[in-house]
């Protein structure tokens, strides 16, 4: 049971180190990438929303981004570890 639970971790950080996903706020103007472990990878920020005088702004729309992309990190690593609990333990392993 140890070595399936081994092996269960080792194919989660797998996943983890794969995944790429976009968040997006503003319509497209920022977007974040981040990995499965919620780092951020890369980072775009249109030109155009970038106004001195308004710097809470773009603040709003980079949180925005990076909410985006943290939800997608975690719908998606459900939809890929959604089945894989282990017998006699409630709720399978933690992501």
């Amino acid at each position: 049971m140890i070595q399936m639970a081994q092996n269960m971790a080792r194919e989660v950080q797998e996943k983890k180190n794969a995944l790429d996903v976009e968040g997006n706020a503003g319509g497209g103007m920022v977007q974040v990438h981040m990995n499965g472990h919620k780092a951020i990878t890369s980072l775009h920020i249109a030109p155009e929303v970038v106004d001195p005088d308004d710097v809470e702004m773009l603040q709003d729309l980079i949180i925005a981004a990076v909410n985006d992309a943290q939800a997608k990190v975690d719908g998606e690593l459900e939809n890929q570890m959604g089945g894989m609990g282990i017998p006699g333990l409630p709720g399978g392993l933690p992501f």
